[in-house]
């Protein structure tokens, strides 16, 4: 396949060239910067491809749809909300732009998304049916698929990769959370209650792969573990891959005076995702006990 990935040096992005180059597909990479390697072709989210570089997107088979600001950090600024949300909408809405306006287009578009499509649920299970929450980051996926499902209108087949929380030491949450950990100050975030549905980044992987080869999969797509835990057993866990204590908690109130709107987004927001769509596809989990896959991704 001749697959194009935007946000292909992110924690994803890196991981599926690895895997790509393993299948022997031929991969674009779109980069912001001047191109140095011959695969990369210029992008910029505002004003998207160069005139001169659309003849080498025609005859793509697929495109992987990944760019988008970073939405960890100290704290959700005005800014920075704005760089989250208008990275990926308008980012989105040149890709679809551009690949509706080629005269071979792509069969797919895989393009990014989150379970924060779903909001602060509590306990409730969400399914790739249920409604969006109302939160800031809700509203953003909702924009943002909503650009991403126009490539439908042109007869591109659209998946909406709703991504939960990735597990690696690389990069993403689990990445953030090592160092605390590792120094025997890590513990329950808040109530400890509150849901987190996650998934390893080779299951990621795996399940883009599995998006390409099956063409009957298409729309939202929960990209989750069969099995959720709550953050007290995600804790109690990861201190037990570590070997180390998870004794000092994080209460809410710490949470909310350091992290702000983003620590209520990311740390104590409760969502309790089911992976439906993958499992009537018959996709097979490689790792749905969250033990082993904390051991695979730390070592």
């Amino acid at each position: 396949m001749k697959i194009l990935i935007t946000g292909a040096s992110g924690l994803i992005g890196t991981a599926l060239q690895k895997s790509f180059a393993e299948k022997g597909h031929e991969m674009l990479l779109a980069t912001r910067g001047d191109p140095k390697k011959p695969e990369q072709i210029q992008w910029d989210m505002e004003t998207g491809f160069a005139e001169a570089d659309l003849a080498r997107l025609e005859g793509l088979d697929a495109v992987i749809h990944l760019a988008g600001e970073n939405v960890s950090g100290l704290r959700w600024t005005e800014d920075k909300k704005k760089a989250i949300r208008e990275s990926r909408i308008k980012g989105t809405h040149n890709i679809v732009n551009t690949l509706s306006n080629l005269e071979n287009k792509p069969k797919v578009l895989i393009s990014g998304s989150a379970i924060g499509f779903y909001g602060d649920r509590g306990d409730d299970v969400m399914t790739e049916t249920s409604p969006a929450g109302d939160t800031f980051l809700s509203d953003v996926c909702k924009a943002w698929e909503t650009e991403s499902r126009r490539a439908e209108d042109s007869g591109i087949r659209t998946v909406l990769l709703r991504t939960g929380i990735v597990l690696s030491k690389d990069g993403g949450a689990l990445a953030t959370m090592l160092t605390p950990f590792k120094f025997g100050v890590g513990g329950v975030v808040g109530s400890g209650k509150q849901w987190m549905s996650w998934v390893s980044l080779d299951e990621v992987v795996g399940v883009i792969n599995f998006a390409l080869e099956n063409e009957s999969l298409r729309g939202a797509v929960n990209i989750v573990s069969p099995n959720p835990v709550t953050n007290e057993e995600f804790t109690k866990t990861l201190g037990e891959v570590l070997y180390r204590p998870t004794f000092l908690p994080l209460p809410e109130f710490a949470v909310n005076l350091v992290f702000g709107e983003m620590g209520d987004a990311l740390l104590l927001a409760s969502t309790r995702v089911e992976p439906k769509r993958l499992k009537e596809a018959g996709f097979e989990f490689k790792f749905t006990d969250l033990k082993a896959a904390l051991e695979h991704a730390v070592k």
